[in-house]
Protein backbone atom coordinates (compact mmCIF):
# COMPACT_ATOMS: atom_id res chain seq x y z
CA UNK A 1 0.00 0.00 0.00
CA UNK A 2 1.45 3.30 -1.11
CA UNK A 3 2.18 5.79 1.67
CA UNK A 4 2.79 9.51 1.42
CA UNK A 5 6.46 9.95 2.05
CA UNK A 6 7.31 13.51 2.83
CA UNK A 7 4.27 13.93 0.99
CA UNK A 8 1.31 16.19 0.72
CA UNK A 9 0.31 15.60 4.33
CA UNK A 10 3.82 16.34 5.62
CA UNK A 11 3.99 19.47 3.50
CA UNK A 12 0.63 20.60 4.84
CA UNK A 13 1.75 19.96 8.38
CA UNK A 14 4.97 21.90 7.91
CA UNK A 15 3.11 24.74 6.19
CA UNK A 16 0.84 24.94 9.20
CA UNK A 17 3.86 25.35 11.42
CA UNK A 18 3.66 21.90 13.02
CA UNK A 19 7.25 20.71 12.77
CA UNK A 20 7.01 17.53 14.83
CA UNK A 21 8.16 14.59 12.73
CA UNK A 22 6.13 12.31 14.99
CA UNK A 23 2.97 14.23 14.09
CA UNK A 24 3.76 14.06 10.37
CA UNK A 25 4.49 10.35 10.66
CA UNK A 26 1.20 9.72 12.43
CA UNK A 27 -0.70 11.49 9.66
CA UNK A 28 1.10 9.42 7.05
CA UNK A 29 -0.11 6.29 8.79
CA UNK A 30 -3.68 7.59 8.67
CA UNK A 31 -3.76 8.58 4.99
CA UNK A 32 -2.57 6.42 2.10
CA UNK A 33 -3.03 6.16 -1.68
CA UNK A 34 -3.65 9.90 -1.98
CA UNK A 35 -4.84 11.58 -5.16
CA UNK A 36 -4.86 15.34 -5.59
CA UNK A 37 -7.13 17.31 -7.90
CA UNK A 38 -6.58 20.89 -8.98
CA UNK A 39 -8.82 23.15 -11.06
CA UNK A 40 -8.26 26.76 -12.12
CA UNK A 41 -11.14 28.31 -14.07
CA UNK A 42 -10.93 32.00 -15.08
CA UNK A 43 -14.06 33.46 -16.67
CA UNK A 44 -15.31 36.77 -18.04
CA UNK A 45 -19.09 37.26 -17.98
CA UNK A 46 -21.19 40.04 -19.51
CA UNK A 47 -24.87 40.27 -18.53
CA UNK A 48 -27.42 42.84 -19.65
CA UNK A 49 -31.10 42.95 -18.65
CA UNK A 50 -32.91 45.61 -20.66
CA UNK A 51 -35.10 48.25 -19.01
CA UNK A 52 -34.71 47.01 -15.43
CA UNK A 53 -33.04 50.13 -14.04
CA UNK A 54 -29.64 48.48 -13.57
CA UNK A 55 -26.39 48.89 -15.47
CA UNK A 56 -24.85 46.13 -17.57
CA UNK A 57 -22.90 43.69 -15.42
CA UNK A 58 -19.28 42.79 -16.16
CA UNK A 59 -17.32 40.33 -14.08
CA UNK A 60 -13.98 38.56 -14.24
CA UNK A 61 -13.74 35.74 -11.73
CA UNK A 62 -11.36 32.87 -11.08
CA UNK A 63 -12.38 29.57 -9.52
CA UNK A 64 -9.58 27.67 -7.79
CA UNK A 65 -10.33 24.24 -6.37
CA UNK A 66 -7.95 21.90 -4.58
CA UNK A 67 -9.07 18.42 -3.57
CA UNK A 68 -7.69 15.28 -1.97
CA UNK A 69 -9.02 11.72 -2.09
CA UNK A 70 -7.35 9.11 0.10
CA UNK A 71 -7.68 5.81 1.86
CA UNK A 72 -7.93 5.90 5.67
CA UNK A 73 -6.00 3.78 8.16
CA UNK A 74 -5.05 1.30 5.46
CA UNK A 75 -8.55 -0.20 5.56
CA UNK A 76 -9.81 -1.46 2.21
CA UNK A 77 -12.93 0.45 1.19
CA UNK A 78 -12.58 3.21 3.81
CA UNK A 79 -11.92 6.55 2.18
CA UNK A 80 -12.07 10.29 2.66
CA UNK A 81 -12.62 13.19 0.29
CA UNK A 82 -11.75 16.81 0.92
CA UNK A 83 -12.06 19.81 -1.38
CA UNK A 84 -11.76 23.54 -0.80
CA UNK A 85 -12.71 26.16 -3.36
CA UNK A 86 -12.10 29.88 -3.74
CA UNK A 87 -13.84 32.32 -6.08
CA UNK A 88 -12.14 35.69 -6.49
CA UNK A 89 -12.40 38.70 -8.77
CA UNK A 90 -9.33 40.47 -7.30
CA UNK A 91 -11.18 43.78 -7.68
CA UNK A 92 -10.21 43.87 -11.36
CA UNK A 93 -13.63 43.58 -13.03
CA UNK A 94 -16.34 43.44 -10.37
CA UNK A 95 -19.18 45.57 -11.70
CA UNK A 96 -22.00 43.21 -10.80
CA UNK A 97 -24.45 42.39 -8.05
CA UNK A 98 -23.77 41.13 -5.39
CA UNK A 99 -20.29 42.74 -5.49
CA UNK A 100 -21.54 46.25 -6.38
CA UNK A 101 -25.05 47.68 -6.22
CA UNK A 102 -26.73 49.17 -9.28
CA UNK A 103 -25.62 46.50 -11.77
CA UNK A 104 -27.23 43.38 -13.18
CA UNK A 105 -26.60 40.07 -11.43
CA UNK A 106 -23.69 37.70 -11.95
CA UNK A 107 -24.04 34.95 -9.37
CA UNK A 108 -20.32 34.59 -8.62
CA UNK A 109 -19.41 36.63 -5.54
CA UNK A 110 -15.98 36.39 -3.95
CA UNK A 111 -16.04 33.57 -1.41
CA UNK A 112 -14.09 30.63 -0.03
CA UNK A 113 -15.70 27.40 1.07
CA UNK A 114 -15.10 23.77 1.88
CA UNK A 115 -17.13 22.20 -0.92
CA UNK A 116 -16.55 18.54 -0.10
CA UNK A 117 -15.58 16.84 3.15
CA UNK A 118 -16.85 13.31 3.62
CA UNK A 119 -15.97 9.81 4.74
CA UNK A 120 -17.13 6.72 2.84
CA UNK A 121 -17.00 2.96 3.25
CA UNK A 122 -17.58 0.43 0.46
CA UNK A 123 -18.07 -3.33 0.79
CA UNK A 124 -20.09 -6.03 -1.01
CA UNK A 125 -21.62 -3.58 -3.46
CA UNK A 126 -22.74 -1.15 -0.76
CA UNK A 127 -21.30 2.32 -0.17
CA UNK A 128 -22.13 4.55 2.79
CA UNK A 129 -21.21 8.24 2.75
CA UNK A 130 -21.41 10.85 5.50
CA UNK A 131 -20.44 14.50 5.16
CA UNK A 132 -20.49 17.22 2.54
CA UNK A 133 -20.64 16.17 -1.10
CA UNK A 134 -21.62 17.25 -4.59
CA UNK A 135 -24.57 15.27 -5.94
CA UNK A 136 -25.83 14.96 -9.52
CA UNK A 137 -28.70 12.56 -10.27
CA UNK A 138 -29.68 11.67 -13.86
CA UNK A 139 -29.47 14.83 -15.99
CA UNK A 140 -29.45 17.21 -12.96
CA UNK A 141 -33.02 18.37 -13.68
CA UNK A 142 -34.07 17.70 -10.07
CA UNK A 143 -30.85 17.23 -8.08
CA UNK A 144 -27.64 18.90 -9.29
CA UNK A 145 -24.43 20.63 -8.27
CA UNK A 146 -24.92 23.84 -10.33
CA UNK A 147 -21.46 23.21 -11.75
CA UNK A 148 -21.79 26.10 -14.20
CA UNK A 149 -21.46 28.70 -11.47
CA UNK A 150 -18.00 29.30 -10.08
CA UNK A 151 -19.04 28.12 -6.61
CA UNK A 152 -21.06 24.89 -6.89
CA UNK A 153 -24.03 23.71 -4.86
CA UNK A 154 -23.19 21.01 -2.31
CA UNK A 155 -25.08 18.87 0.19
CA UNK A 156 -24.50 17.83 3.80
CA UNK A 157 -25.93 14.32 3.87
CA UNK A 158 -25.94 10.72 4.95
CA UNK A 159 -26.29 8.38 1.98
CA UNK A 160 -26.30 4.67 1.17
CA UNK A 161 -25.77 3.35 -2.37
CA UNK A 162 -25.91 -0.13 -3.84
CA UNK A 163 -24.22 -1.19 -7.09
CA UNK A 164 -23.72 -4.89 -6.35
CA UNK A 165 -25.93 -6.11 -9.21
CA UNK A 166 -24.84 -5.43 -12.80
CA UNK A 167 -26.68 -2.47 -14.40
CA UNK A 168 -28.57 -1.70 -11.16
CA UNK A 169 -27.99 1.32 -8.94
CA UNK A 170 -29.90 2.31 -5.81
CA UNK A 171 -29.51 5.41 -3.68
CA UNK A 172 -31.08 6.69 -0.51
CA UNK A 173 -29.94 9.94 1.12
CA UNK A 174 -30.97 12.18 3.99
CA UNK A 175 -29.94 15.80 3.39
CA UNK A 176 -29.50 18.08 6.40
CA UNK A 177 -28.23 21.22 4.66
CA UNK A 178 -27.88 22.58 1.12
CA UNK A 179 -25.10 25.07 0.41
CA UNK A 180 -26.22 27.32 -2.45
CA UNK A 181 -23.96 29.13 -4.90
CA UNK A 182 -24.18 32.58 -3.27
CA UNK A 183 -22.95 32.53 0.36
CA UNK A 184 -26.16 30.92 1.53
CA UNK A 185 -27.05 27.61 3.10
CA UNK A 186 -30.47 26.13 3.78
CA UNK A 187 -31.22 23.86 6.71
CA UNK A 188 -33.44 21.01 5.59
CA UNK A 189 -34.54 17.49 6.36
CA UNK A 190 -35.05 16.24 2.81
CA UNK A 191 -34.93 12.66 1.52
CA UNK A 192 -33.62 11.59 -1.89
CA UNK A 193 -34.55 8.17 -3.28
CA UNK A 194 -33.32 7.00 -6.68
CA UNK A 195 -33.25 3.66 -8.52
CA UNK A 196 -31.99 2.96 -12.03
CA UNK A 197 -31.63 -0.14 -14.17
CA UNK A 198 -30.03 -0.42 -17.60
CA UNK A 199 -31.87 -3.16 -19.49
CA UNK A 200 -29.81 -2.59 -22.65
CA UNK A 201 -28.01 0.32 -24.36
CA UNK A 202 -31.35 1.26 -25.92
CA UNK A 203 -33.26 1.39 -22.62
CA UNK A 204 -32.43 2.60 -19.13
CA UNK A 205 -35.17 3.23 -16.59
CA UNK A 206 -34.86 5.46 -13.53
CA UNK A 207 -37.50 5.98 -10.84
CA UNK A 208 -37.18 8.56 -8.09
CA UNK A 209 -38.80 10.24 -5.16
CA UNK A 210 -37.33 13.54 -3.96
CA UNK A 211 -39.04 14.61 -0.75
CA UNK A 212 -38.02 18.23 -0.30
CA UNK A 213 -38.91 19.45 3.16
CA UNK A 214 -41.41 22.31 3.33
CA UNK A 215 -41.74 22.52 -0.45
CA UNK A 216 -42.95 19.44 -2.33
CA UNK A 217 -42.52 15.78 -3.19
CA UNK A 218 -41.32 15.05 -6.72
CA UNK A 219 -42.17 11.49 -7.80
CA UNK A 220 -41.20 10.46 -11.30
CA UNK A 221 -39.88 8.05 -13.88
CA UNK A 222 -37.34 8.56 -16.67
CA UNK A 223 -36.60 6.42 -19.74
CA UNK A 224 -33.51 6.99 -21.87
CA UNK A 225 -31.29 5.18 -24.32
CA UNK A 226 -28.96 5.24 -27.29
CA UNK A 227 -28.91 3.25 -30.52
CA UNK A 228 -26.82 3.07 -33.67
CA UNK A 229 -28.49 3.39 -37.08
CA UNK A 230 -25.78 2.74 -39.63
CA UNK A 231 -23.32 5.60 -39.29
CA UNK A 232 -25.79 7.62 -37.22
CA UNK A 233 -26.27 7.58 -33.45
CA UNK A 234 -29.70 8.25 -31.99
CA UNK A 235 -30.48 9.12 -28.37
CA UNK A 236 -33.75 9.80 -26.60
CA UNK A 237 -35.27 10.58 -23.19
CA UNK A 238 -38.83 10.56 -21.92
CA UNK A 239 -39.73 11.64 -18.39
CA UNK A 240 -42.78 12.31 -16.25
CA UNK A 241 -43.00 13.58 -12.68
CA UNK A 242 -45.68 14.73 -10.26
CA UNK A 243 -45.30 17.57 -7.74
CA UNK A 244 -47.42 16.84 -4.68
CA UNK A 245 -47.82 18.11 -1.11
CA UNK A 246 -44.61 17.82 0.95
CA UNK A 247 -44.48 14.62 3.01
CA UNK A 248 -41.79 16.25 5.15
CA UNK A 249 -43.47 19.35 6.52
CA UNK A 250 -42.73 21.11 9.78
CA UNK A 251 -46.45 22.04 9.87
CA UNK A 252 -45.73 25.74 9.39
CA UNK A 253 -45.46 25.93 5.60
CA UNK A 254 -48.99 24.72 4.92
CA UNK A 255 -48.06 24.22 1.27
CA UNK A 256 -50.28 22.28 -1.09
CA UNK A 257 -48.90 21.26 -4.48
CA UNK A 258 -50.50 19.85 -7.62
CA UNK A 259 -48.43 20.17 -10.80
CA UNK A 260 -47.02 17.88 -13.51
CA UNK A 261 -43.78 17.65 -15.44
CA UNK A 262 -43.15 16.20 -18.90
CA UNK A 263 -39.97 16.00 -20.92
CA UNK A 264 -39.37 14.47 -24.35
CA UNK A 265 -36.12 14.75 -26.30
CA UNK A 266 -34.54 13.17 -29.35
CA UNK A 267 -30.94 13.56 -30.50
CA UNK A 268 -29.02 12.58 -33.63
CA UNK A 269 -25.32 12.44 -34.40
CA UNK A 270 -24.02 11.79 -37.93
CA UNK A 271 -20.49 12.28 -39.30
CA UNK A 272 -19.79 15.18 -36.96
CA UNK A 273 -23.21 16.79 -37.25
CA UNK A 274 -25.29 17.16 -34.08
CA UNK A 275 -29.06 17.70 -34.06
CA UNK A 276 -31.82 17.44 -31.53
CA UNK A 277 -35.31 18.48 -30.56
CA UNK A 278 -36.89 18.71 -27.13
CA UNK A 279 -40.17 19.59 -25.48
CA UNK A 280 -40.33 20.24 -21.74
CA UNK A 281 -43.38 21.21 -19.70
CA UNK A 282 -43.30 22.52 -16.14
CA UNK A 283 -46.97 22.42 -15.32
CA UNK A 284 -49.09 25.32 -14.09
CA UNK A 285 -49.86 25.45 -10.40
CA UNK A 286 -53.42 24.11 -10.75
CA UNK A 287 -54.94 23.76 -7.28
CA UNK A 288 -51.51 24.01 -5.65
CA UNK A 289 -49.45 26.89 -4.29
CA UNK A 290 -46.83 26.95 -7.04
CA UNK A 291 -46.15 25.75 -10.56
CA UNK A 292 -43.74 22.86 -11.08
CA UNK A 293 -40.29 23.96 -9.89
CA UNK A 294 -37.06 22.11 -9.08
CA UNK A 295 -35.17 24.18 -6.46
CA UNK A 296 -32.21 21.78 -6.14
CA UNK A 297 -31.54 21.41 -9.88
CA UNK A 298 -28.70 22.67 -12.01
CA UNK A 299 -31.19 25.17 -13.40
CA UNK A 300 -28.79 26.93 -15.80
CA UNK A 301 -28.76 23.76 -17.90
CA UNK A 302 -32.48 24.07 -18.67
CA UNK A 303 -34.83 26.62 -20.29
CA UNK A 304 -32.09 28.73 -21.83
CA UNK A 305 -28.71 29.99 -20.66
CA UNK A 306 -30.02 33.52 -20.14
CA UNK A 307 -31.55 32.13 -16.90
CA UNK A 308 -34.77 34.11 -17.23
CA UNK A 309 -36.82 31.36 -15.52
CA UNK A 310 -34.18 30.42 -12.96
CA UNK A 311 -35.82 31.95 -9.88
CA UNK A 312 -39.17 30.29 -10.40
CA UNK A 313 -41.68 28.94 -12.88
CA UNK A 314 -44.51 31.37 -13.74
CA UNK A 315 -47.83 30.43 -12.09
CA UNK A 316 -49.26 29.57 -15.53
CA UNK A 317 -46.43 27.07 -16.05
CA UNK A 318 -43.79 26.89 -18.74
CA UNK A 319 -43.54 25.01 -22.05
CA UNK A 320 -40.11 24.98 -23.70
CA UNK A 321 -39.84 23.80 -27.32
CA UNK A 322 -36.18 23.61 -28.32
CA UNK A 323 -34.13 22.66 -31.36
CA UNK A 324 -30.38 22.02 -31.45
CA UNK A 325 -27.92 22.00 -34.34
CA UNK A 326 -24.15 21.76 -34.25
CA UNK A 327 -20.97 20.29 -35.67
CA UNK A 328 -18.00 18.55 -34.10
CA UNK A 329 -14.82 19.71 -35.86
CA UNK A 330 -12.71 17.09 -34.09
CA UNK A 331 -9.38 18.64 -33.00
CA UNK A 332 -10.76 22.10 -33.87
CA UNK A 333 -13.57 22.00 -31.33
CA UNK A 334 -17.34 21.73 -31.23
CA UNK A 335 -19.95 24.38 -32.08
CA UNK A 336 -23.63 24.08 -31.05
CA UNK A 337 -26.60 26.42 -31.41
CA UNK A 338 -29.93 26.01 -29.56
CA UNK A 339 -33.25 27.75 -30.22
CA UNK A 340 -35.99 27.95 -27.57
CA UNK A 341 -39.60 29.01 -27.90
CA UNK A 342 -41.34 29.60 -24.57
CA UNK A 343 -45.02 29.81 -23.72
CA UNK A 344 -47.24 29.22 -20.70
CA UNK A 345 -48.71 25.81 -19.92
CA UNK A 346 -52.08 27.38 -19.14
CA UNK A 347 -53.48 29.61 -21.87
CA UNK A 348 -50.49 29.25 -24.24
CA UNK A 349 -49.31 32.82 -23.57
CA UNK A 350 -46.18 33.62 -25.59
CA UNK A 351 -43.26 34.19 -23.20
CA UNK A 352 -40.57 34.83 -25.80
CA UNK A 353 -37.71 33.22 -27.69
CA UNK A 354 -34.05 32.56 -27.02
CA UNK A 355 -30.98 31.69 -29.05
CA UNK A 356 -27.98 30.11 -27.33
CA UNK A 357 -24.60 29.17 -28.79
CA UNK A 358 -21.48 27.55 -27.43
CA UNK A 359 -18.03 26.74 -28.81
CA UNK A 360 -15.74 24.32 -26.96
CA UNK A 361 -12.09 23.75 -27.83
CA UNK A 362 -9.52 21.58 -26.11
CA UNK A 363 -6.29 23.58 -26.19
CA UNK A 364 -4.14 20.95 -24.51
CA UNK A 365 -4.43 18.05 -22.10
CA UNK A 366 -6.37 19.38 -19.12
CA UNK A 367 -6.91 22.84 -20.64
CA UNK A 368 -10.09 23.88 -22.44
CA UNK A 369 -11.60 27.04 -23.93
CA UNK A 370 -15.31 27.88 -23.87
CA UNK A 371 -17.13 30.71 -25.67
CA UNK A 372 -20.82 30.98 -24.83
CA UNK A 373 -23.69 33.29 -25.79
CA UNK A 374 -27.36 33.68 -24.80
CA UNK A 375 -29.94 36.10 -26.26
CA UNK A 376 -33.50 36.10 -24.89
CA UNK A 377 -36.19 38.29 -26.40
CA UNK A 378 -39.58 38.69 -24.75
CA UNK A 379 -42.92 39.35 -26.36
CA UNK A 380 -44.21 41.21 -23.31
CA UNK A 381 -45.51 44.68 -24.21
CA UNK A 382 -43.95 46.33 -21.16
CA UNK A 383 -41.12 44.98 -19.06
CA UNK A 384 -42.28 44.03 -15.58
CA UNK A 385 -40.75 42.62 -12.43
CA UNK A 386 -40.24 38.97 -13.53
CA UNK A 387 -37.00 38.53 -15.46
CA UNK A 388 -38.82 36.84 -18.35
CA UNK A 389 -40.56 40.13 -19.13
CA UNK A 390 -37.20 41.74 -20.05
CA UNK A 391 -34.85 41.21 -22.97
CA UNK A 392 -31.62 39.59 -21.74
CA UNK A 393 -28.21 39.24 -23.39
CA UNK A 394 -25.26 37.38 -21.87
CA UNK A 395 -21.92 36.06 -23.04
CA UNK A 396 -18.95 34.30 -21.46
CA UNK A 397 -15.28 33.64 -22.22
CA UNK A 398 -13.74 30.92 -20.09
CA UNK A 399 -10.60 28.84 -19.69
CA UNK A 400 -10.62 25.69 -17.58
CA UNK A 401 -7.49 23.88 -16.40
CA UNK A 402 -7.72 20.55 -14.57
CA UNK A 403 -4.94 18.44 -13.11
CA UNK A 404 -5.13 15.15 -11.25
CA UNK A 405 -2.36 12.92 -9.96
CA UNK A 406 -1.66 10.22 -7.41
CA UNK A 407 1.13 10.72 -4.89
Amino acid sequence: MKKISLSLVSAMVLAAGITSSATAGALENIISNPKINLEIRPRYEHANVKDNGAKTAKGFTVRTALGLNAQLFGIEGLGAQFEAMNVANFGWVDKYVPEQAGYDVIADPSQTRVTQANVSFSANGFTAVAGRKMVVLDNARFIGNVGWRQMPQTYDLYAVMFNGVPNLSLLGAYVTRVHKVINKSLSTGSVLLHAAYKFMPELSVAAYGYLIEDFADHIGIRLSGKAGLGDAKVSYAAEYAKQTDPSLDDKTSGLEQDADYYNLSLGLGYQGFIAGIGYEVLGEKGDGDSAFYTPLATLHKFNGWADVFLKGTPDAGLCDLSAKLGYNFGPYGKLIGIYHKFESDKGSTDYGKEFDAVYKYKIDKGLGLLLKYARYRTDADKPGKPLWTHDVTKYWVQLDYKFSAGL
